[in-house]
Parts: structure tokens; sequence; C-alpha cells
């Protein structure tokens, strides 16, 4: 019995002392304190002894993972560590030059030492459109730091308070109370989770390499989408009747399989005509006019008038005029 007894406690003294990096962890596996010193021109401290993108500002810890490319905070010094929404990282924060960053990711090559990173490429338009001026920052206005939670050097690795014991600590023996409005709106938010073991992000940041990407590609889309309407059927009804008018002969050929008399006597006879004379014909074959110059029949050459004739039988007339055929004739 003694010895569950002591099983029993010892389960219970773990577990209140259990460390932090048992919990959510962001690859920050500090036994003490740490050194901390204020960036100048910025009310943010970093740590220039940390292999690890860490910083304190308005009361809480704030660490860059580069792993995944978010932000994480606590108010204890290792944590456990909460997942930052990107909307609702501490401007402050944000604006702190790259050259305070001990750990720095390779896409950050080539971007100034005294600038802040590219936040805009890294969580995209939408992100920067949310947090417009994030980046406009003076650093002549007077801010002063946040005291820093000394109390904690009392608290190393081997003493460390599990995550349940480290909120009450905290708001027993630090009585600063948060300045900025961010940092004011999450801060019950980040106690509740890190008193539960902290929590990480679901997904990795999508770093946007070329901001310009998305806006080409659509742009393709929207031509292909704007071409069919060019193609419309009624161009091709309108373009149809085109084609037949180079295959004339070819029409006039196929009429006489429908039963219409055949012409060629009346085409043939000009070899020389021009094609185009072809073109008035290709009107609909069953709405062809009465009056259809084809279809006339040739014209008659006019006889010559018999009375000439009888005028050039009739030479010989009497004195008087009177015609004298019958004394003429009965001679003859």
């Amino acid at each position: 019995m003694r010895k569950v007894c002591a099983l029993l406690l010892l389960v219970i003294t773990v577990a209140c002392t259990q460390p932090a990096d048992a919990q959510i962890s962001v690859g920050i596996n500090l036994s003490v304190f740490p050194n901390l010193v204020v960036v100048p021109g910025y009310p943010v401290y970093y740590a220039p002894t940390v292999t690890a993108d860490y910083f304190f500002y308005d009361g809480f810890y704030w660490v860059f993972n580069i792993e995944d490319g978010q932000w994480y905070t606590s108010s204890w010094y290792n944590g456990p560590w909460v997942f930052v929404e990107p909307l609702y990282v501490p401007q402050p924060i944000l604006v702190i030059p790259i050259r305070y960053y001990r750990v720095r990711p390779a896409y950050w090559g080539g971007w100034g030492y005294d600038a802040p990173p590219r936040w805009g490429q890294h969580w995209g338009r939408e992100w920067e459109s949310r947090r417009a001026g994030w980046d406009r920052w003076d650093r002549g206005r007077a801010q002063a730091a946040a005291p820093l939670p000394l109390y904690q050097r009392e608290y190393p690795r081997d003493r460390y308070p599990a995550p349940s014991q480290q909120v009450s600590i905290h708001n027993e023996r630090y009585k600063y109370q948060a300045h900025d409005t961010v940092v004011q709106q999450q801060r019950a938010s980040i106690f509740r989770q890190q008193s539960s073991g902290g929590m990480k992000a679901t997904a990795k940041a999508e770093r946007v390499d070329h901001p310009q990407g998305p806006a080409a590609r659509e742009r393709p889309q929207r031509q292909e989408s704007a071409q069919p309407p060019a193609r419309s059927p009624r161009q091709e009804t309108t373009q149809a009747p085109a084609a037949p008018r180079h295959e004339g002969p070819a029409v006039e050929r196929a009429q006489p399989e429908r039963g219409r008399r055949p012409e060629p006597q009346r085409v043939e006879p000009q070899p020389n005509a021009p094609r185009e004379q072809a073109v008035p014909q290709q009107a609909p074959r069953g709405e062809r006019p009465p009056a259809h110059p084809p279809a006339q029949p040739p014209p008659v050459q006019p006889q010559p008038p018999q009375h000439p004739k009888e005028e050039r039988q009739q030479p010989e007339r009497g004195p008087e005029g009177h015609p004298q055929e019958g004394q003429g004739q009965g001679h003859r």
C-alpha cells in the first residue's frame, strides 16, 4: 500500500512539474530565463543569445517559427506556445528589422537588413489589404517597452511550472496590463490555450513568390472566355453563303437532277463569259421568277414582209394606175 501511494505521489509531482518541451513546442528549449535586450527605436526586446527568432512585447513572448512560417506566443519564456493568426500579430513585432532575427529563412536572401520582412509576399495580398499600413512605423515616437517578467528567473527547467499553474502565477506576480489593442483582444484566448498545452498551426504559411502571378493567370482565362462570343453562330451563317459563290458551276450542273429543264444550249454558246454571271442564279430554286431571262424562248428572227414582194410582182400598171395582172397572166 505504501508503494502504491508513493507511485501516485510521484505521478502527481511529475505532472505538476512537467517541462514545457513535452507540450506544444516550436524549437524553443531553454533551461533558464534568457537575456533580453531592447531593439533600438522599438518597444520590443530580442534575445541575442537564443538561436531562434525570439522577442518579447507587451507582456508576452513572441516566436517566429521558420518551419511553418507562423508566429507563436506565450506568457512564459519556454512555452507552451500558442499559434497566432497572421491577422492578429502586433504591428511592433512585424516592423522589427531583419538584422534582429537570429534565424532567417532562405527566401529572405537579398532583403535589406534594416527593413522588416516582406510579410505581404509571405501571407499574400488578402492579408496585406486587411493589414494596410502595417509597415508604417515612426521610430522617433516615444513608446516605452513593457517591463520584463523577471520573476520567471526563479523557475529554471527543473522547476518550470505546469501549464495549468502558469496563468495563476503570472497573474499574481506580473502586474503589468497590456496596452496594445490587438494583445488585449487576444490575451484571454492566449491564456486559455496556454493552460491546456498550447496550440499548433494546422498548416504552413504559403509563401507568395510572385504576387503578380495570380492576376496574370486570370487574364488569359478572361481572354479565352471572351473568344467564343467572337465566333457566334450568326457569323457562321453569314459566312456560309459566301462559299457556294465560288462553286457556281457546280450548282448549275446539279439543276437537271431535280427535274428542271436543262439549259446547257443557252449557257454553252458563251464559253468566254465571266463566271460572275452565274452568281444571280444562286437564288433559291423554288423561287425563280417566271420572267427570268434564260427561261424566255429565243428571239425569233423577223421575216421580210410579203407586201413588198407583191409590189415587185406588179410592175405593170395601166395608165390610170389599175393593175393588169389578169391580162399579163393570160398572155403568159
